[in-house]
């Protein structure tokens, strides 16, 4: 039976899942249930304690009654499958269905008494639970979305309500919602329990809808609908399915593997290798918890469940049709290593890394709560030993994940400290590729993933996002302001260590490239590649970025504070910054790559970027994602170094294979000459350009080719408001001088430096018109 005596500590246990005979757990002789080997191994190290055990999983299907559940007991524990694509390990259970038609191209069977399911999968492919719009892979927002959802006129067609389900996105689309409807009110609006899945409350987005598991909405191929008072479950299925030779799966089990020890009795160097993990329960109406004053609330569980471990690993699996979160490490992790994994088709997270709240000095949980300052612990660091670090997730391969789910992430990490995030490519997600939730306690490296085709279900995120609502932040600038003057280490007590973004490659449509939000503190962030978006620094401390490329876009800094620290050097981008309310410029700005003369003044004219230049980088081969900077005596002045265009993303061969890469951005070139329209420049979030044309010249009623074209408004910008600047104004004076084109603009008086209003002349409707809008 052994392979080796318990004495040589080592043993492996074989499972085959066809076996119908007891077996003894030799290779010759395997088990036929993974139950029956863990309780082998368990018996084992009851006597041999030390003993390694590895239990190898043969080719085949195994249907789970309910999860792993592996104990400090079990310590050096491997569980592997000869091969992922061969070995499948199921939260479904087979039925043995008699279908009978039921009415047009729908039919019928019974199912077991008490039977609760949620996935239903037919020759290996999910189905679709029956739902309203239809689905539509090409549907946006749940692949179909639609306002009368659950409409009192709908919902009035149903016989029967009560049981199925609304999802919803926030009103800010910062997420989404999902609620059980428990019924019908009196003037024929629904019921709803839930809505618990955001941290940050708003009444339901008035577009973007979806509602499912109503019998009166199937009514597509690929639907079904199970009515659980009496036991039948309804399909219609798609035209290719026979039903009476079709294998037929549901989901019972929300989880598959649960290693569960304490800071002081850790599971320790257990293996999960080699395994394909699918079919799962969704979990989107669970108990959910906030993750601090982030966005985030979580449903504290994963079909693979790591808390109080040492020195675990799960590799080279296949995570995929899984109904809620797919990994999760809670509280107390030490080394976990999360490698070679494919992860796909989740209906919530990829991988999380969730500390306890206990760990955190002073913790305050929405994004109004305030610990006042006499009442806070001022020490740094945890509090606790109760949250992950010192763990890697390196060449995974993560895509179509938050199916169900908005508020999701391919990475999450939340009070840990110390996760490296390596050679990943995520894309394809509703949100963030990887989010940081707050400043506890950093030590993060994130480095040469490959994250693309983000925020596509949700608003006002990056393929990078995070949050810093850590002690020392106020929601009320006021107090923010003061809080920072009179105590300005106090983003260090949380924010202990730094986390580093570098030579990443990042692309975001729907968002930013790289984007920190209120009060992250404590990041460098260095070479780069922003394809899309650019870089955007929200009030925070000390966030040093350089030497980074930003293809189509420049730095956004917002809010900052009056002394934040930050730096912004050696860097290529192609706009002028899109600043918003700063009360400072912080630390340093200076020898920065701008695209023309026009966007690098308004910057010098505030004394920044005085060493900086201007033209055109002349990159290698946009057209192959190679965006070396090859222009020798400009990259030269700004000590800019080349960084790798050919390591981004997942490495292992077998996943590179299958992994997507980014679309080349429609690149716009830097430079201009003098017959090329003039370039596009933003001030005070106002899209200005010079008059370069006699077609301006007419369109506009000018005397001359010359003045400045608001092209664009920002209904917040300070002059715009109180009847300031207008989309269509050609601003011609500015302070009593002539304004020629952007460059005059900008250095034609210092009171654009110094005063808080600026007098201007501009054209509006072929008619001038003086205005003095406001500059601060």
């Amino acid at each position: 039976m052994f392979s080796c005596t318990p004495e040589n500590k080592s043993i492996e246990l074989f499972v085959n899942p066809t076996e119908q005979a007891k077996g003894d757990g030799s290779e010759v002789n395997p088990f036929s249930t993974i139950p029956e080997a863990i309780k082998k191994a368990e018996e084992v190290k009851k006597s041999f304690p030390k003993t390694k055990i590895i239990i190898t999983l043969l080719k085949g299907e195994y249907y789970l009654e309910e999860p792993v559940v592996i104990k400090p007991l079990l310590n050096g524990l491997t569980i592997t499958g000869v091969n992922a694509s061969q070995v499948h390990i199921k939260g479904s259970q087979l039925l043995h269905p008699i279908w009978q038609k039921y009415e047009d191209k729908i039919y019928i069977t019974e199912v077991p008494a008490n039977i609760d399911f949620d996935q239903l999968i037919i020759n290996g492919t999910p189905q679709v639970l029956a739902r309203y719009p239809n689905y539509n892979e090409e549907g946006g927002y749940w692949q179909g979305h639609a306002a009368d959802a659950i409409s009192k006129e709908r919902i009035s067609t149903w016989k029967n309500p009560v049981g199925s389900f609304f999802h919803v996105l926030h009103n800010g689309k910062w997420g989404g919602f999902h609620y059980r409807i428990t019924g019908v009110n009196d003037d024929g609006t629904a019921k709803l329990e839930g809505g618990h899945q955001n941290n940050r409350p708003s009444k339901p987005h008035e577009e973007y809808r979806m509602v499912e598991n109503v019998l009166e909405e199937l009514d597509a191929p690929g639907e079904w609908f199970l009515d659980k008072d009496a036991s039948k479950l309804y399909i219609y299925p798609t035209i290719e399915t026979n039903l009476e030779s079709a294998i037929v799966e549901v989901s019972i089990l929300k989880d598959l593997f649960q290693l569960v020890g304490t800071e002081k009795d850790p599971v320790k160097n257990v293996t999960i290798s080699n395994i394909t993990l699918q079919h799962t329960k969704r979990t989107f109406m669970k108990k959910y918890e906030p993750l601090l004053r982030s966005d985030w609330t979580i449903y504290r569980g994963g079909v693979v469940f790591f808390e109080g471990t040492e020195n675990c690993k799960i590799e080279q699996c296949i995570l995929k049709d899984l109904g809620g979160n797919a990994i999760l490490a809670s509280k107390y992790n030490n080394n976990l290593q999360i490698t070679e994994n494919h992860i796909y088709d989740c209906g919530a997270s990829a991988i999380s890394f969730i500390g306890d709240p206990s760990a955190v000095r002073s913790p305050a949980f929405q994004y109004g709560e305030i610990v006042p300052f006499s009442e806070m612990d001022t020490l740094s660091g945890p509090k606790n030993e109760l949250y992950p670090r010192n763990s890697l997730v390196e060449n995974n391969l993560i895509h179509r994940i938050g199916r169900t789910e908005k508020q999701t992430a391919g990475v999450q990490i939340a009070m840990a400290m110390d996760i490296t995030i390596k050679n990943n490519s995520i894309y394809d997600v509703p949100r963030a590729g990887i989010n940081i939730g707050d400043g506890t306690w950093g030590g993060h490296i994130i480095e040469k993933n490959d994250v693309f085709n983000t925020v596509l279900e949700t608003s006002d995120h990056g393929s990078f996002n995070s949050w810093g609502r850590d002690r020392f932040w106020h929601p009320n600038r006021k107090v923010m302001d003061s809080l920072a003057v009179e105590h300005p280490e106090m983003y260090t007590w949380d924010a202990v260590k730094t986390t580093t973004i570098r030579q990443n490659r990042f692309r975001c449509d729907h968002g930013w490239d790289i984007d920190l939000d209120d009060g992250s503190s404590n990041y460098h962030i260095y070479n780069n590649l922003c394809l899309n978006n650019g870089i955007k620094l929200r009030e925070g401390f000390e966030r040093i970025v350089e030497n980074n490329i930003m293809v189509n876009n420049s730095l956004h800094p917002h809010v900052w504070f009056a002394k934040s620290l930050d730096v912004f050097k050696h860097n290529i981008i192609a706009k002028s910054y899109q600043d918003v309310s700063l009360k400072g410029w912080g630390k340093d700005l200076d020898y920065n790559l701008f695209p023309n003369e026009e966007s690098m003044l308004k910057s010098q004219i505030y004394s920044r970027d005085i060493h900086s230049v201007f033209g055109d980088p002349k990159f290698k081969d946009p057209a192959k994602l190679d965006f070396t900077a090859t222009a020798d005596s400009l990259i030269s002045a700004i000590e800019f170094n080349n960084f790798p265009m050919d390591e981004f993303g997942v490495q292992t061969l077998e996943l590179k294979r299958l992994a997507k890469t980014p679309e080349v951005p429609v690149f716009r070139a830097n430079n201009h000459t003098e017959k090329e329209a003039s370039p596009t420049v933003e001030w005070l979030r106002n899209s200005l350009k010079s008059v370069d044309s006699e077609q301006e010249q007419s369109a506009y009623g000018l005397n001359s080719p010359h003045g400045v074209i608001v092209l664009g408004v920002w209904s917040k910008s300070p002059a715009v408001e109180n009847n300031g600047l207008k989309k269509g104004d050609v601003i011609i004076k500015a302070a009593g001088k002539t304004v020629k084109n952007v460059k005059d603009f900008f250095t034609i008086d210092q009171e654009l430096q110094q005063g808080e209003k600026l007098e201007v002349v501009v054209m509006r409707n072929q008619a001038k018109k003086i205005l003095s809008i406001k500059t601060k």
